[in-house]
């Protein structure tokens, strides 16, 4: 599924929405750790997420996430 629309919300989420009109909030905020992830705490870096030539979520230091992943969980809602 095609991620057409990314906004950093506050809290550390996400609002995402998918080509199939799949949309909602993801709340990162527990999984932001680690060596690429635990910067991302810093809401500066954070809001500079952007669609990736991939279709992902990316942030400038390289983290980055699986849309197929974000996608599945917003459907199990």
């Amino acid at each position: 599924m095609t991620l057409v629309h990314l906004e950093p919300r506050a809290n550390h989420c996400l609002f995402v929405r998918f080509e199939d009109g799949t949309s909602g909030e993801v709340d990162l905020s527990a999984r932001l750790f680690g060596p690429m992830f635990e910067p991302l705490r810093d809401m500066d870096l954070f809001n500079q997420v952007r669609v990736d030539e991939f279709g992902a979520p990316s942030w400038p230091n390289g983290a980055d996430l699986a849309p197929d992943a974000i996608y599945e969980q917003l459907c199990k809602r």
